[in-house]
Formats: structure tokens, sequence, C-alpha cells
């Protein structure tokens, strides 16, 4: 399910030490209660998600549908902010009683079914209670884990560069698929040295954009175990990224936390930043300028490491109500209905079916569409490497001992040593 360089993602992380983060504001519709079953043979299932009031608009509208189509599944709902949302849900777990079907993300995935706490649907997929055809790219992958389907993704994303055009047309840089790192900070000096702006708002500390780095170098952020690199990686890359940082070509660390809500870039202080495609709309919301998707800069002028991220559905191993929550959740990833009023809320829609629904009308949504579609066509697209349980802590660490470093607070040397530390004990948790 989760950076991006946006703010509310990097703001999430620095409070929850998670993942995978998505936006909303703190609410709470229905509430907790067990699901069951009524005389008439009525059952209720237990549906929760994060997220802010227009996606809760818009799941309800999506539920009203399914109830409609399949009167005897009631659907309770509970929805709150991204932290709340992972506090309640280990409580929950915790005491065996967490909903029947749940928005996740892939940094959950091993740390949950460690635990016992996810349903593998592959039971209710051979049982025909629900489908797995016509997902886009190969993105039900992202839900799989050592042969057992944990999630089933409502939608896709893929880490991005956003980019001022104005800016990069006036300095006259064009990039283009297969255009090196090398070349990317040529450009973002060139920025800095003819416009006396930073050519990036601080790319060092998001670590699904590392992850590319490394799988364009043979490597991985994570195995299935741990860690798929070492000190000498890191030190290399926020060495770097310090330097660039003190030489004023990224964004000065104190002027991001002060541009806070807002982003940098839609501030105006800085030319670029990565994030995932889906979050892009929020820069011609802020800002004045106008902002276009940039393909990822690469090692060798091909592979960009990436691959198709998403959010998903997922069931509890505790569910009285397996086919019912399989026949919900299938409803909710294939029906094109929904897919018109989602919309890409939770990313671009994963099944064929609802993507083909939903024509886009609003130019930022339209060129996010058609970013991962090309991206998809381009052929640089793999699967996703292996989220070990406490994934999502090492996230959370990353993010935070990289803005450290960055604004000197910390020694690059003792950051690695940091995060390395802080990584191994949450690894082993």
């Amino acid at each position: 399910m989760g950076n991006n360089g946006s703010v509310e993602r990097r703001t999430v992380l620095k409070a929850a030490g998670a993942s995978l983060a998505a936006l909303g504001l703190a609410a709470t519709t229905g509430c907790g209660g067990d699901s069951g079953s009524s005389g008439d043979g009525t059952v209720t299932i237990r549906y929760a998600w994060w997220g802010a009031d227009e996606r809760a608009k818009r799941i309800n509208q999506s539920i009203a549908l399914f109830e409609k189509k399949y009167p005897k599944i009631k659907v309770k709902t509970d929805f709150q902010d991204y932290v709340a949302f992972w506090e309640k849900f280990q409580t929950q777990a915790a005491g065996g009683n967490p909903p029947d079907v749940f928005q996740n993300a892939v940094g959950f995935l091993r740390k949950y079914d460690k635990r016992g706490v996810l349903l593998d649907l592959r039971t209710q997929i051979d049982a025909g209670n629900l489908s797995l055809d016509n997902f886009r790219a190969g993105v039900e992958k992202v839900g799989q884990v050592d042969g057992k389907q944990l999630g089933i993704p409502v939608g896709s994303n893929t880490m991005s560069l956003v980019i001022d055009e104005k800016v990069f047309e006036k300095a006259g840089i064009n990039p283009k698929q297969g255009w090196t790192w090398d070349e990317y900070f040529a450009a973002l000096k060139k920025i800095h040295d003819t416009q006396k702006l930073p050519g990036d708002t601080g790319y060092f500390g998001i670590m699904y954009l590392y992850d590319l780095y490394l799988r364009q170098n043979g490597k991985a952020f994570f195995t299935k175990d741990g860690l798929g690199f070492d000190e000498a990686d890191l030190t290399e890359w926020w060495t770097d990224a310090y330097n660039r940082v003190k030489a004023g070509i990224i964004t000065d660390p104190k002027r991001v936390e002060q541009d806070k809500p807002k982003s940098s870039l839609s501030a105006a202080h800085g030319a670029s930043e990565f994030t995932w495609d889906n979050f892009t709309v929020r820069y011609s919301a802020e800002g004045t300028s106008t902002y276009g998707l940039a393909p990822i800069p690469t090692t060798d002028g091909k592979q960009t490491g990436q691959y198709l991220a998403s959010l998903m559905l997922s069931a509890s191993a505790h569910t009285k109500h397996p086919k019912e929550v399989a026949q919900f959740i299938d409803f909710m990833v294939h029906d094109p209905e929904v897919g018109k009023i989602m919309g890409y809320d939770r990313g671009i829609l994963a099944t064929t079916e609802q993507f083909d629904a939903y024509k886009p009308t609003d130019a930022p949504n339209q060129a996010i569409a058609k970013y991962e579609t090309d991206v998809a066509a381009a052929g640089v697209l793999g699967t996703i490497t292996p989220h070990p349980a406490g994934a999502d802590t090492c996230e959370a660490a990353f993010l935070r001992i990289a803005g450290d470093m960055s604004q000197g607070t910390t020694k690059v040397a003792d950051a690695v040593k940091q995060f390395f530390s802080e990584a191994k004990t949450a690894l082993a948790s």
C-alpha cells in the first residue's frame, strides 16, 4: 500500500513509525463491534480503511451498490486517518478481533501474516468467490507472499519524478526515458546555476526511491528476510546527498519544514520532487506553475527499477464469513461502476474493468494514467521486492535519520550506523 516526497507522507511516517501513508483527516463512521449473522440469514461484515472524508464518501457510495446486489450482506464501516487506523488495527489484531476486511499495503503483509492475522484468499479464489482475472500489468502479484494471496490490489502506483515544467523548459532540460542519474544531477546543477533555484526538494530520504536505485545496481532495499544493501552503499548515497544540500542544489531541509503543509515544489522552492505518481494531483492544487511527470533516472540508460505498488484489500483469518468477504472484495475491485465512483483516489484502478470504465476529465489525472501506461509499455516494470516484517518501521527510520543527516545534526557515518542499528532491531521483532 506506503514516498514519496509528499509532505503528508513525511508527517505521517514521523508520527506513526509506519509505511505507505495515504492522505486523510481523522474521522470515524460506524463503530467497531462484531460481525455476525441475523435470523433471516443476513450477514454483517466489518470493513475498515484509512483516508479522508472524500474517500469515505466514495467508498460508502460503492458499498451501497454492493448491498443492492447482495441484499443479504451488510457492511459496517470504520475509517480514520492513517496513524489512528494502524494504532487501532494493532490493538484489534492483538485481541483477535480485526475487521473482516480492511485496507492494507505491502509493508504490512509479512508482519501480520507472521502473526496469523491475514486470510489466504487463495481458498476463496479456488472456490470461485474471488477472481484474479484482468489485473493490469501483473499488479495482483503485489499481494502475494510465499505462495499465499494476502491482499487484492484496488489501485496501483509507481514512483515518478514531478517537475516544474516552466523551470525545466527555461533551463533547456527535456527529460527522456533512459536518462541517467548523472544527467539528472547535471540538470539540477544547471537549474541552480542559471535560475538560483534548488533542483530537487530532497530525494535522499525516500526509501522507495532508494530501492529503485539499488535495483538498478543489482541489489534491493529489502530481501525476503532483511536488508539487501550494506553500510557502504548507504554511506555513498547519503554523502552525495549531503554535499548537494550544502551546495544548494537540493532544497534546504529547514525550508522544506517551513513550507509544510505545502510541498517545496509547489511552493517554488525546488524544481522537482520524487513521489508516487498518483500523489501528483496535489501540485496543481497547491502551486501556481505547471507540473509534469518525468521518467525515473537510470544507471545504465535502460532499467529504472520501477514496479507497481498498490493499496489493497485484505481479509482477517478470524472472519466468520470468508465467502461474503471474498464476494465483497471481488465486487470492489472488478465492478465498473465502483471504478467510476472511486476514480484514482487509491491509485490507478487495478483491474481493466474499472480502468476502462473511468475516464478522467482533468489534466492531472489524465497525465497520471498516461504516465503509468507509458511506463508499462516501456517494458521497465519489474516485480516488487519482498518486504519483511518490520519494513514499516525501517521506512520511518530511514526518513527520519535522513532528515537529521541532511540538516547536519547527525554526521553521515553516524546516521548510517544508526539506521542499520534500528533496522536490525525492527527486522528482528
